[in-house]
């Protein structure tokens, strides 16, 4: 395991994950939310974000984690490795909103600078309808992986038993 992906649905706790396995496995971390997001909630375009991603995945080890549906399949092509926490839409709302009342108006180390944590009905409904409009995507990219490592989690306590293993 030299290059994994975490994937799904935003307030699931990837980069949570992500940054305890970077710890135990000494692997660098990439946060995509990072290679996206510019001050003040703009972000950089899509030519500038695949190159930034592209520059990240050449190198030799690393865990990136994000979401981002449009770069997976090319992400898939550079992994060893996928955990996707396939959580509830409920799990995944309340961790949002948790990650909003904790940090709000703070920006987050896995969030692009001068981001701070707010408040937005339009993420709320897109965290809310991202098992919908996403998973059975997902899934079809994942069965088309035979040589990958795929480890589909489904509960936060799997991800607990899972960062035991190392």
């Amino acid at each position: 395991m030299q290059r994994i992906l975490v994937i799904g649905g935003s307030g699931a706790g990837k980069s949570t994950l992500s940054v305890e396995l970077a710890k135990k496995l000494n692997l660098p971390l990439v946060h995509l939310d990072r290679l996206f997001w510019r001050a003040g909630w703009q972000h950089v375009s899509r030519e500038e974000f695949d190159n930034r991603l592209l520059k990240e995945l050449m190198q030799p080890a690393w865990i990136i984690d994000g979401e981002y549906s449009r770069t997976l399949k090319t992400r898939l092509s550079y992994c060893d490795t996928v955990i996707f926490l396939d959580y509830s839409r409920f799990v995944c709302l309340m961790g949002v909103l948790k990650r909003i009342l904790t940090g709000y108006g703070k920006t987050r180390p896995d969030m692009g600078e001068g981001c701070p944590e707010r408040f937005d009905w339009e993420f709320l409904k897109y965290v809310w309808n991202f098992n919908k409009n996403n998973r059975q995507k997902t899934y079809h990219l994942l069965e088309t992986e035979k040589n990958k490592n795929i480890i589909i989690l489904k509960s936060r306590r799997e991800a607990a038993r899972l960062l035991q293993t190392f």
